[in-house]
């Protein structure tokens, strides 16, 4: 069995529901949202919308991924932004000195859709790594309200029940509204990872597998699944922790980012910290963000550790409890291969420092000594 489906009990302590063999629909994009337009009116354009609107006979341009904050004196909302593209640009009729800025972008009001902010209210975007784009004064279209996005079922094959999921499947409605974890196992037994799904059951039948074993439709499997990109990692990681370098440098950035995601699940439970010594990381594959943190994590936790996934997470392991502290000495090898990296996988940091940079300039200023080589 590779999988068990956990739930917490009413004492908060883990309750196995069933064993199951085989999970259908494990792997899944999420449905993207409509495409829309907005258009954000009375803008002081910062990072990388104002460069998007300051090029020279140019009126599109292409943002990425971001979100705004919408907020008043008592309120706070978020609405992302999925590969957003300036459509359009030209002085505020209002105020010549701001700017009307028309977006095309999937909006995903999840964060945000209940929140309606008071007069006057602030609107601001950020996109990707680089900070803030800039301050409006208002989105027209932002506000509108929007449909939740389609479930995904998923399909549990060859299940074990307990007496606990019997229970459920006789009385289906009593749990349409609950979540348990779907926890994944590698060939030796240890957790891999555990996403949340949702106990809604849509049904349930005798396996595909034979024997006494059932299969169970759940009608939600969640938004913590992993892109179909991602397995061939997690089939990597099933043979266990991985304990030879490099394994995760022919992935794609997809993939890269799923791999911290597993070294974090396979992390150690907090630990004394250890200072001093040489470590040395292997930049010959560091062609973009997640890779660096891949890299990054080889070099001060081992092959298969875990040293953070993005800059946030890299600071907070450098404070301590994930094996080591500074003072160290790091050596990073072909670094130049980062600094060369395609412009779309080393972002700005306040459009000062590139990622590798700011990298750099983090650890230094925590005490690492940093050789690049």
């Amino acid at each position: 069995m590779k999988y068990l489906l956990v739930r917490e009990d009413d004492e908060g302590e883990d309750e196995l529901w069933g064993r199951c063999a085989n999970v259908e629909g494990l792997f899944v994009d999420p449905v993207p949202p409509p495409r829309e337009v907005l258009t954000f009116r009375g803008c002081t354009p910062a990072g990388l919308l104002r460069d998007a609107v300051s090029r020279p006979g140019e009126t599109t341009a292409l943002l990425g991924n971001g979100y705004v904050q919408a907020s008043d004196d008592t309120q706070v909302g978020w609405w992302e932004l999925m590969d957003a593209v300036v459509l359009a640009h030209h002085p505020s009729r209002s105020d010549p000195s701001l700017v009307d800025v028309v977006v095309g972008a999937g909006v995903n009001g999840a964060e945000g859709g209940g929140f309606t902010p008071s007069e006057p209210s602030r609107f601001e975007l950020f996109m990707g790594n680089s900070g803030s784009a800039g301050q409006c004064l208002r989105v027209d279209g932002l506000l509108a309200p929007r449909q939740a996005p389609a479930k995904i079922p998923m399909e549990l094959i060859g299940c074990e029940p307990t007496e606990r999921l019997l229970s459920a499947l006789r009385r289906p409605r009593q749990w349409e509204r609950d979540w348990a974890e779907l926890w994944a196992l590698d060939r030796t037994g240890q957790v891999m990872a555990h996403p949340a799904v949702g106990l809604g059951i849509g049904g349930a039948r005798p396996s595909v597998l034979g024997g006494t074993l059932i299969d169970i439709t759940l009608t939600d499997g969640g938004d913590d699944r992993p892109s179909p990109a991602a397995r061939p990692v997690w089939e990597s990681w099933y043979q266990g922790v991985p304990t030879v370098p490099n394994q995760w440098a022919p992935y794609s950035s997809q993939g890269r980012s799923e791999w911290l995601r597993l070294a974090l699940h396979a992390r150690k439970p907090r630990r004394p910290d250890r200072s001093g010594g040489v470590h040395h990381l292997e930049g010959r594959f560091v062609t973009d963000v997640p890779g660096l943190h891949c890299a990054m994590s080889e070099a001060l936790a081992g092959p298969g550790g875990y040293f953070g996934w993005g800059m946030d997470a890299f600071r907070d392991c450098l404070c301590g409890g994930f094996g080591l502290t500074a003072p160290f000495t790091l050596i990073w090898h072909d670094a130049d291969i980062a600094r060369q990296a395609p412009a779309d996988a080393v972002f700005a940091s306040e459009g000062l420092l590139s990622y590798v940079e700011e990298t750099v300039q983090v650890l230094e200023d925590v005490g690492v000594t940093v050789a690049l080589a």
